[in-house]
């Protein structure tokens, strides 16, 4: 199963926030991006783009429920949105957060293999290679990848030798 360490800077996030449980977050989340997408448009010129004009990265971003981009205990918050420049403002209804820098293990799935790839990363990928989580997990999607893919980004570190 192919992963790789992305180390990636502190970068801002704006989209539509939900908070659920995190057992039931199949029922919830959902319901997140189906709002953030069907009022994309009021962000659209907030949202970081290449070259050709295409956005850069759509984020499901994480956090415990006190923001603090801990990892879920039984309730989580989810941010459905995209990737931003530093200066923007949330408009009304809309939520900012900034994501703190990480050197985060990837792996890319799809929605069938989302939890077989999640378990394996978290029981298998970080222990193997002495590492420890240490925050929320991320879901990228690659706007110019249209294959139902996603990258899950899990922020990590090295643990001491004990």
């Amino acid at each position: 199963m192919p992963v790789y360490i992305e180390e990636k800077k502190s970068f801002i996030v704006i989209g539509k926030l939900g908070q659920g449980l995190s057992a039931e977050s199949h029922n919830w989340i959902p319901a997140i991006w189906q709002e953030a997408n069907n009022k994309f448009e009021e962000i659209r010129e907030l949202a970081k783009s290449n070259n050709e004009g295409n956005i850069v990265g759509i984020w499901g971003a994480m956090s415990d429920i006190s923001e603090s981009f801990e990892r879920w205990t039984d309730q989580g918050k989810y941010l459905a949105g995209c990737e931003v420049f530093e200066n923007a403002t949330a408009p009304t209804g809309w939520t900012k957060w900034t994501i703190p820098s990480y050197k985060y293990a990837v792996v890319k799935c799809n929605q069938s293999t989302y939890q077989e790839k999640f378990n394996y990363m978290i029981h298998e990928y970080l222990p193997d290679n002495n590492y420890s989580i240490v925050g929320a997990v991320h879901e990228y999607y690659n706007p110019e990848e249209t294959n139902g893919e996603l990258y899950l980004y899990f922020p990590f570190e090295k643990r001491e030798n004990e």
